[in-house]
């Protein structure tokens, strides 16, 4: 018994990939399309790489016009992509990704999955992604969704071949191959049966394409007319697509919304053929399953459907939904029953939420809480019970009239309740490409419920409801109105260093710098920092006072760090206090198109010693895209301006700098650029140096971007250990003020670089030769011209990425490049 209870929770929770704050009831056309998709029993599982990979218009129009189930199936979180609107990279990224793909469902309506794959980059074909993804975990995973989402039909965006253009892309259709047929046996993954069955979907196809110059659709495919005009939505399948897509703000997928009709092609993979429609030989309705009765009910409900009084239809809904009960097939029965569940609530009305004005909790303590109900329906909803967390009142009390009903209680936090933070960050990565996930039963959901929930037993007609509302944080914002947010949990003390990377010597004392966040009094805390087993250092006597963030110095003595051999080391602070020990530090993202996002990682930072030198002194920097270079260059000693349009256009303001840096991507988003090109050209020829980082193709504000002509392509090396030639090895960059030998480019993480220029004027030279294996050496990762008095470098290596990581020899390289005109 209890195991099948365990199992009813898993799967409903399973069922609604974003946890709202609070219930509100649907629109009367959303209820509607609610209501005709009940009717309708297939499922459709769409499957790809990366979020930003899905096709929203094919998505929009299977919930919206054919009226059935659809999931999205990410296989990462996109974690290695880039970012255009801040610093965050890696799993901060991902959790960012995610939760831009999480407000495209809400527009297209699809539900959202993941497996527990890490996006460590850019791959270029299956063999490659393999060497870093295991491929049984992952097939695993995706296996997993299939026999909990039980799909009919499976949908890959993408080939397993070269025309899939990246290699984890391709890679997603052959784990899409291998999953469905492992699916429906039971010999595959058998541990799974014990909370799932097996499950043959009908069909596995692909969704071909036209990207670009390659054109992979056929007349003698399957073919599907989208973008229809949907007059409840307002708008076509393809604009609402648009705006699905344009919420996928961090990659700059911004789309146009387009209206009028296109054909979709689909070529078969697996299974049995579909000659007139994805749904062929697959039951479309509840007749066709063989289940009587309830389509007959469904239809008297649709036609008298009041669209202005969607209660009428609460005693009609409250037969169907003990005719569904009824029936014998588990998985149709569960799923259904939560449909109409949720259309019930919508039809009668009821708004639940459960909030604070406190943004953050810690376990143990107590908080006022304010319980707001309301229905609007004219057929009562009765608020039999309400369970508080740490108590029970059982109330019987008529909601009705559209009248707000508030019920005041102080809630005590479980002493046990865990911070909050992402399932799949709760613990250190299985390895750079897997993430590791403390119950496997979790595996698939784009996130879980709150742990923390007031649970209502609520009675509509003869039938009974538990509605579950997480405990939230409420705010007035001048701007967007009432912000509702998950409460978030967090520990008594947080700790983080506030630079990522630290340069020491055995000569001079070490200022290091923590943020001490304080969300309780602390008395006579201690800090202590180590390397591994070695403790260099010990403060105690600290105090903080409550909901406080103190910066504070520590100065770590030179004798100490003598004691330190190796170059590159991870320096860790633990905080003690009270028989406690603080190891974490809270990392909390906050954008305009988001939730607050909340995750935790270790308290450390990079230790770099060594034999590092560095002659520029003064640079200045115009952001791109956003990354963490100025942080690092400022924490070497070095003064990092960021440039504005008047320090640009000031001639001699500019004659000030040693070097100017360019971010990321800045011929991209900094489309200002074009007209400051002749100033920051006159910048080099009266003597100065820039470093240009990468750019892309896409999008660019000037094609002249360089002092002479080069041009950017699509080119990379992935492989992060690639081999360097160094083609001159007396270069001045190579050998001042640091030597720099093929040890430099050892611990490089992801990649050694993308978008190489394949084209370039003879007046630069270039100074690397690198590839992936079994592919053209390239020489565009650096390229460098002498320009008039100055120095020009452009650098399409992953400096962006390494500097942070507290890579030495990359450091030692960037040191070079910044000293060039001294």
């Amino acid at each position: 018994m209890f195991k099948r209870i365990i199992l009813i929770i898993i799967l409903f929770f399973f069922m609604y990939s974003g946890w709202a704050q609070q219930i509100r009831p649907a629109k009367s056309a959303e209820i509607y399309r609610e209501l005709k998709t009940l009717k309708h029993i297939p499922k459709v599982l769409y499957l790809a790489a990366h979020p930003d990979d899905e096709n929203t218009g094919l998505l929009s129009w299977l919930i919206n016009d054919q009226n059935v189930e659809t999931g999205y199936l990410s296989l990462t979180r996109g974690d290695g992509g880039q970012n255009l609107l801040g610093t965050e990279q890696g799993a901060a990224l991902g959790l960012i990704r995610t939760h831009e793909l999480l407000e495209a469902r809400k527009l297209d309506g699809a539900q959202q999955f993941f497996t527990r794959a890490i996006d460590f980059g850019f791959s270029k074909n299956t063999e490659d992604t393999f060497k870093q993804w295991d491929a049984d975990s992952i097939t695993a995973d995706v296996v997993w969704v299939i026999r909990k989402f039980r799909p009919d039909v499976i949908i890959c965006r993408f080939p397993p071949t070269a025309a899939a253009g990246h290699g984890q892309h391709a890679a997603s259709a052959v784990v899409a191959e291998k999953a469905f047929k492992a699916a429906a046996d039971k010999n595959m993954f058998p541990n799974q049966l014990k909370y799932v069955d097996v499950w043959q979907p009908k069909r596995l196809l692909w969704n071909t394409f036209r990207f670009g110059s390659t054109n992979t659709t056929s007349e003698n495919q399957l073919k599907v007319t989208v973008g229809q005009y949907d007059a409840q939505l307002g708008m076509g399948y393809g604009e609402l697509a648009g705006l699905s897509r344009s919420l996928h703000k961090s990659q700059g997928a911004g789309t146009q919304s387009v209206a009028g009709v296109r054909t979709e092609y689909f070529s078969h993979v697996l299974g049995v053929p579909a000659k007139e429609s994805l749904f062929d030989k697959v039951p479309l309705n509840w007749s066709e399953k063989g289940i009587d009765n309830i389509d007959e009910l469904i239809d008297i409900i649709l036609l008298s459907f009041d669209y202005n009084h969607p209660d009428k239809s609460l005693h009609g809904l409250l037969m169907l939904r003990k005719r569904i009960a009824e029936i014998q097939d588990v998985n149709l029965k569960r799923d259904k029953l939560a449909a109409i569940d949720h259309i019930i609530l919508s039809c009668s009305g009821f708004m639940g939420e459960v909030v604070t004005n406190q943004a953050e909790a810690i376990a143990g303590n107590s908080y006022n809480f304010s319980l707001n109900v309301v229905s609007r329906s004219s057929s009562p909803v009765i608020l039999e019970q309400v369970n508080w967390i740490n108590q029970t009142d059982v109330l019987n009390r008529r909601i009705s009239g559209d009248s707000l009903i508030t019920i005041q209680r102080k809630i005590q936090i479980p002493i046990n309740t865990v911070s909050t933070a992402p399932y799949w960050l709760e613990k250190p990565a299985k390895d750079a490409a897997t993430f590791s996930v403390n119950n496997d039963t979790l595996i698939g959901l784009a996130e879980t419920e709150s742990a923390l929930n007031v649970s209502l037993l609520l009675k509509i007609g003869a039938e009974k409801f538990n509605v579950k509302l997480p405990l939230s944080y409420k705010k007035l914002d001048p701007v967007k109105g009432d912000v509702v947010e998950q409460l978030r949990i967090v520990p008594a003390m947080d700790l983080s260093f506030v630079e990522p990377v630290y340069f020491a010597s055995d000569k001079e004392d070490l200022k290091i710098t923590l943020r001490l966040k304080a969300n309780k009094y602390i008395n006579y805390g201690k800090v202590s920092f180590k390397i591994g087993n070695l403790v260099i250092a010990n403060f105690t006597g600290i105090n903080l006072q409550e909901n406080t963030i103190t910066i504070k110095d520590f100065v770590i003595p030179a004798s100490e760090l003598a004691k330190i051999k190796t170059n590159q080391n991870k320096l860790e602070a633990v905080f003690s206090s009270e028989n406690s020990e603080f190891t974490q530090g809270q990392v909390l993202i906050q954008y305009p198109h988001l939730p607050s996002l909340q995750y935790f990682v270790p308290a450390s930072t990079w230790l770099l010693k060594g034999n590092v030198k560095i002659l520029a002194k003064k640079v200045g920097y115009i952001e791109g895209a956003g990354d963490l270079i100025p942080e690092f260059l400022r924490q070497a000693g070095l003064q990092v301006d960021v440039l504005n349009k008047a320090d640009i256009l000031n001639p001699a303001k500019l004659a000030t700098y040693d070097a100017i840096i360019t971010g990321v991507r800045v011929i991209n988003t900094e489309k200002r650029i074009k007209n400051w090109q002749n100033a920051l050209k006159g910048y080099v020829e009266n003597g100065g140096t820039i470093v240009m980082q990468y750019n892309t193709t896409q999008d660019m504000a000037l094609q002249d971007f360089a002092v002479y002509p080069l041009n950017i392509s699509n080119k990379r090396v992935t492989e992060e250990n690639a081999a360097v030639k160094f083609l001159n090895p007396n270069h001045k960059l190579l050998n001042y003020p640091n030597k720099i030998t093929a040890e430099d480019f050892n611990g490089w993480i992801q990649e050694r670089g993308a978008y190489f220029p394949d084209k370039w004027d003879d007046k630069y030279e270039p100074l690397f030769e690198m590839n992936d294996a079994g592919e053209e050496p390239l020489k565009g990762s650096t390229l460098y011209a002498k320009y008039g008095k100055g120095n020009f470098i452009y650098t399409p290596l992953a400096f962006f990425r390494q500097l942070p990581a507290g890579n030495i020899g990359a450091a030692r390289l960037f040191f070079n490049f910044i000293s060039a005109g001294k």
